[in-house]
């Protein structure tokens, strides 16, 4: 694609990478400056980065003393960070290794026993008495959440997704996890309300097999190869220089 040259100042270009580069640091503010206006102004604002820049030249500033501290922090700085991800991007991983951690490490990979439930949450037993009976003449548990929830999942159809224990209130909790799958529950009170449970589907506990969790592993063993490359580097480097501790 071609890099098109959208201003030049004091014979410097400034070009649509320049202006991609500055929406990419802008972060989430860049939404800000969407459509042509937006455009405009960010151009501007890297004009206007030239100008001061030419301005600096002309004035001498990179010789002033407390530029030179200035930059030389920075240096100091970009260098150290610099040295860190050359170190960090040496950094390597065979799959061989990764199903050795893995092996070791199974039980960090445990999946835990979840179900995806549906529900139809109302104020009274009676409510929910009378809207199950709904359900046995004909009404889909699913027309049903739509007509008569309090819950906002009632726009789903009373979906509430795929959760495990610890998530939902303990009444709840209880109910739905001695259900079986395809089964709806007599009205179950909690401090919200009372609650139909549909189960829709039960996962047992079960160990993630090694191509489930294969970025998990890789992103987990990165950082334990990137401590043992840093705490190398840092021994090999006390060694090579003076260092004095006061505390």
């Amino acid at each position: 694609m071609e890099n098109k040259v959208l201003a030049i100042v004091d014979g410097r270009e400034i070009k649509e990478s320049d202006l991609k580069n500055l929406l990419r640091n802008l972060g989430q503010n860049a939404v800000h400056f969407q459509g042509e206006e937006g455009r405009k102004k960010l151009i501007d604002e890297l004009v206007m980065h030239e100008l001061m820049y030419s301005d600096a030249v002309e004035n001498n500033l990179e010789n002033e003393e407390e530029f030179i501290e200035v930059f030389n922090d920075m240096k100091k700085s970009m260098l150290q960070q610099y040295n860190l991800r050359k170190m960090f991007n040496k950094v390597t991983i065979s799959d061989e290794e990764l199903k050795d951690f893995y092996e070791k490490n199974k039980y960090f990979y445990n999946r835990p026993e979840m179900v995806k439930a549906s529900h139809i949450l109302v104020d009274t037993e009676e409510r929910a008495n009378e809207i199950l009976e709904d359900i046995t003449d004909g009404l889909s548990f699913e027309d049903a959440a739509k007509e008569y929830s309090n819950c906002p999942s009632k726009q789903d159809g009373g979906f509430l997704g795929q959760f495990g224990k610890g998530q939902m209130v303990k009444e709840f909790e209880d109910a739905v996890f001695s259900m079986r799958a395809g089964e709806i529950s007599p009205p179950v009170k909690t401090q919200f309300g009372y609650h139909i449970i549909k189960l829709i589907e039960h996962m047992p506990a079960r160990s993630a097999e090694f191509e489930e969790v294969y970025q998990e592993v890789k992103d987990n063993y990165f950082v334990i190869k990137q401590e043992e490359v840093y705490k190398s580097k840092k021994e090999e480097l006390i060694k090579k220089y003076d260092v004095v501790l006061f505390e």
